[in-house]
């Protein structure tokens, strides 16, 4: 009898051991916390891969675990701007900027795709002979404000055309701006700065 009651003792003090050995393994074979490090060495695995949908979940991944670093927004930018996804890489970029409002490359993303992004729509606007109104309006404001920021006089080129003569700010004196024919002739009213 006394090996009756013994049994169940000995069966406790085996289960019992069983999981104090099972729990030194589990935490000897638990993985690594993440890092932004490997999660950016997953993301151009798959990219050198060719596997673009896997890099944009890989990166989407890690800008959930890391919430705070634009690292994988700015790296989605810069896919989709590259794959020419203007919308979605101001997109990216915009999250980025959340993080880091300072971040060069979002950006110049964000400018650049925009002037893509419009330059599309204003030539099929042109195509179309659509463009009157306000849209003009805010056309042209949008090119001189371009001139400005660029310090250019002329943004592109005329298509062969004689320079458009605008007076220019030279102490008084007015001064002709034969720039346009540096430039080669484009259809596209933003062309030149591609």
């Amino acid at each position: 009898m006394k090996f009756h009651r013994l049994m169940p003792s000995l069966v406790c003090v085996a289960i019992l051991s069983a999981c104090a050995g099972t729990g030194g393994q589990v935490a000897a074979t638990a993985k690594p916390a993440p890092t932004m490090a490997a999660a950016m060495a997953e993301v151009d695995a798959a990219v050198l891969a060719g596997q673009t949908d896997k890099a944009y979940t890989l990166l989407r991944s890690a800008g959930a675990t890391f919430p705070v670093d634009k690292t994988p927004w700015v790296r989605m930018a810069q896919m989709r701007f590259d794959s020419t996804d203007y919308g979605e890489a101001i997109v990216s970029a915009l999250e980025a900027l959340e993080r880091d409002p300072d971040d060069t490359l979002a950006n110049s993303i964000v400018a650049v795709s925009g002037l893509r992004v419009t330059s599309k729509a204003l030539a099929d606007l042109s195509q179309k002979n659509n463009l009157s109104g306000n849209v003009r309006t805010e056309a042209v404001e949008l090119a001189k404000l371009l001139r400005t920021s660029l310090n250019e006089e002329v943004l592109v080129s005329n298509g062969g055309r004689p320079p458009v003569v605008r007076p220019r700010d030279t102490g008084g004196k007015k001064a002709i701006s034969n720039s346009s024919t540096a430039r080669p002739a484009s259809n596209d009213p933003f062309g030149a700065l591609k």
